[in-house]
């Protein structure tokens, strides 16, 4: 993110440090926090230094030294460390030296040079760290140079080089649901986020829940919404749902309560506020999707553009998707002035019209309730999944067929399908196996 740095233009397309991918206008790099703003010129094309010496002798072999505007190997660099570091290249085995007589009286001869006593090499911060900096026991060390300390920003003050997040990617699985979410392939920071879990009813029968939230990118702090709507929401079903309140009900507390939280951080400027000044700061927002597993019922509810799709354990059985989006695509095709494929392919078509979060313009809560005759797969996404396998016969192609038998390796499976085709945005999927009695009864 941009910390009071003025906007400007980058011709990269890859990161100098560790050649992440890099959108127009980054500042930094978001996987090492590389300075892009300071990124060395070009080496300027100087021809080899001439030297005076007695014509008549030669190296053994022709004695080419480096091409003309080029570094020896070795030399340059030191991947992962940081910018400036330089190292020399390292010296022949003989300790000589050749250098190449090319002035303008030169006749093609040359001698060693006699060895330049070795310059000293500036330190290397990763292996001379500046005591001052060395960490106390107990405080969070650099991965990189294994011994600065990391500030509250995530840098290290010794090495400089950013930390991996631990939102990049998060797994989780119990023994009825998983979920995965991953950064994606373009994004600097992970603005999902997803919460699992399980819980019992007043009759001792077990009810599964999967909550999964998409932060909205243009609004500020949308990571720590997706978090706040996410651990809310949960909190909330794992506390009422025991009580005996109906599943479908508790959905629609829960997003009421997942909605009032992440009001509240608008209340609050918080530790990752955004410094840019020409950034306009929209209140904190995500959206919201879950998925509740219980007495026979499966119940849905959702705020947004983030999704549900049902795949049959038996693929022979439609896939259905059970949810609709809070978009401008949807609502161009319920009012029936667009079909579905010219309302997505517009590029207004992901502009969401519900929300969680202050600056909404009116909390609906939309709730649904199935009782599914057969067993099957219950699939709930943000967008970065789905923008993938968009169809409910799309998405159950995507799915793998042990997903049901498998979750958390479905939940990977399908997180590498957004990768794979090209992760453009944050990934995030629950995958809830649904079971059915063998005398289940007709859906509702």
């Amino acid at each position: 993110m941009n910390m009071s740095q003025k906007h400007q233009e980058t011709a990269l397309s890859r990161c100098p440090g560790c050649q992440e991918p890099l959108e127009p206008g980054d500042l930094f790099c978001g996987a090492c926090g590389y300075d892009l703003s300071a990124v060395p010129e070009p080496p300027q094309d100087h021809p080899t230094i001439a030297i005076a010496v007695p014509a008549g002798k030669t190296a053994p072999g022709g004695g080419f030294g480096p091409a003309p505007g080029t570094t020896a190997p070795g030399a340059g660099h030191v991947p992962g460390s940081a910018p400036g570091a330089e190292r020399s290249a390292p010296p022949p085995a003989d300790g000589a030296q050749g250098v190449r007589f090319d002035g303008p009286d030169a006749s093609g001869d040359f001698e060693l040079a006699a060895p330049a006593a070795p310059a000293e090499a500036a330190p290397d911060p990763r292996t001379s760290p500046d005591p001052t900096l060395t960490p106390s026991a107990g405080t969070k060390v650099c991965v990189a140079c294994r011994a600065g300390r990391v500030d509250n920003d995530g840098y290290c003050e010794n090495c400089g080089h950013a930390q991996p997040r631990e939102r990049d990617h998060m797994e989780q699985e119990l023994e009825s649901v998983a979920a995965v979410s991953d950064r994606g392939l373009r994004h600097h920071r992970n603005e999902d986020s997803f919460a699992v879990s399980t819980t019992a009813l007043p009759d001792g029968s077990p009810a599964v829940v999967a909550i999964v939230c998409d932060g909205v990118s243009s609004a500020s702090r949308p990571d720590e919404a997706s978090a706040a709507a996410a651990h809310t929401a949960n909190e909330a079903l794992l506390e009422s749902l025991p009580r005996g309140t109906h599943p479908q009900q508790a959905m629609h507390e829960a997003i009421v309560a997942a909605a009032e939280s992440v009001n509240r951080l608008a209340q609050d400027p918080g530790q990752a506020q955004e410094h840019d000044p020409h950034r306009h700061q929209n209140a904190p927002a995500c959206t919201l999707v879950g998925a509740i597993m219980a007495s026979g019922l499966l119940v849905v509810g959702w705020v947004g553009d983030s999704r549900v799709y049902w795949v049959p354990a038996d693929r022979s059985s439609p896939p259905a998707r059970l949810t609709e989006d809070d978009s401008w695509a949807a609502q161009m095709v319920a009012a029936g002035l667009m079909n579905e494929a010219e309302a997505y392919a517009d590029e207004r078509a992901h502009a969401i019209t519900g929300w969680l979060g202050a600056d909404a313009y009116e909390l609906e809560p939309h709730t649904a309730s199935f009782k599914p005759d057969r067993p099957g797969l219950v699939v709930v996404c943000t967008d970065g999944l789905w923008n993938y396998a968009e169809s409910a016969a799309e998405m159950a192609a995507a799915v793998p067929e042990d997903a049901y038998e498998r979750p958390l390796r479905g939940a990977q499976v399908l997180v590498g399908h957004a990768l794979d085709g090209g992760g453009h945005d944050n990934v995030t999927v629950a995958l809830v196996p649904f079971a059915v009695a063998p005398q289940g009864a007709g859906s509702a």
